[in-house]
């Protein structure tokens, strides 16, 4: 039996769904999951899907918009169910718990599918379980996630469907990711009417990225730009030269410096150093690694022309960005007083 045969014949079987709120979840993300449900039981007027609301000790979650959301049952009285998803959002690694983790492997090993939502991945890869899957995850936590986890093969992709694992990296993704389980399971006319209700014009695939191609912005026809972008893209940490990429794509240096001014509005190297930065904004704010080690992951020989090149771009140096994130979280952090 194919792959692809064996996971439809999985998620074909799917009829009760365990949603995992973790503090901070995004709420447009978990709308997206299960708004395509609730639509398929309606217009076939069966009850094809049933959903159930978790959280680790049964009490109400608060979402990152501040909505304080009452759960259905806690994850030591959920009832038996097909498929678990943890949502997530804001702050997910400072939510993570041992009970949660130990639960998740609970599930793994007792053949239950899981899956995630927006930053929910975080979970699933710290538990252990996700390494040598194809997974995704919210692009703002790709790089610190990918330095974390070496064995998992992630991608930028909007959502991954392998085997008994479905990531998703949020916003309204899990939209176009619910209406492919239920395209798997009930049908494409089923898919395509739900996406109809939702005036949800085009139904994004497996294949789709999370942030704009390149090509959107350049035009279709200047792939030699592209190739050299994702070259960049693809080497932060170990720099290559201009004459490296023009020689790549081949190109003279100086017609490389005229597609990057005519197309990108900078030179080459802007451009290249920008991506370093963005990068090191990332890892700076999601992981434990000090200014030293950013700066060398990020392409950098020193640690004083690293601060230089982010206070220059940035407006701040590289350790107030680390202190904004922090206060950032302790503010998550505190709950609202009762009057």
């Amino acid at each position: 039996m194919s792959l692809e045969r064996k996971q439809e014949n999985q998620i074909g079987k799917m009829r009760k769904i365990g949603f995992l709120l973790q503090p901070n979840f995004t709420m447009l993300a978990l709308s997206s999951a299960i708004e395509p449900l609730r639509m398929a039981n309606q217009l076939s007027g069966q009850v094809l899907y049933e959903w159930t609301t978790v959280s680790e000790n049964g009490g109400s979650v608060t979402a990152s918009d501040g909505l304080n959301i009452s759960v259905d049952c806690s994850i030591a009285d959920v009832p038996q169910f097909d498929i678990l998803i943890v949502c997530g959002g804001v702050g997910i690694k400072h939510t993570v718990t041992k009970t949660s983790l130990n639960w998740l492997t609970h599930l793994a090993r007792t053949k239950v599918m899981l899956g995630s939502i927006c930053t929910g991945s975080y979970l699933l890869a710290k538990a252990g379980l996700l390494d040598g899957y194809n997974c995704t995850i919210h692009w703002e936590l790709l790089a610190s996630w990918q330095e974390e986890f070496p064995f998992i093969n992630s991608s930028n992709q909007l959502y991954m469907l392998d085997r008994d694992r479905l990531t998703c990296s949020g916003g309204t993704a899990p939209i176009d990711m619910m209406l492919q389980v239920i395209g798997k399971s009930h049908g494409k006319e089923l898919m395509a009417a739900i996406s109809d209700m939702f005036t949800h014009e085009h139904i994004r695939d497996d294949s789709s990225l999370q942030r704009i191609p390149l090509q959107h912005i350049v035009g279709a026809t200047q792939s030699k730009l592209q190739d050299v972008v994702s070259l960049m893209e693809a080497n932060l940490e170990e720099v290559l030269g201009l004459d490296e990429l023009a020689d790549y794509v081949h190109l003279s240096r100086r017609q490389l410096e005229r597609l990057f001014q005519k197309y990108l509005h900078c030179s080459p190297y802007r451009y290249y150093l920008q991506l370093r930065l963005l990068r090191a904004r990332q890892l700076l704010k999601q992981t434990n690694m000090s200014i030293i080690e950013v700066a060398i992951a990020c392409g950098f020989v020193s640690t004083p022309h690293f601060s230089k090149c982010y206070r220059n771009s940035f407006k701040i140096p590289p350790v107030m960005s680390v202190i904004f994130s922090i206060m950032r979280l302790c503010l998550l952090r505190v709950k609202p007083v009762s009057v």
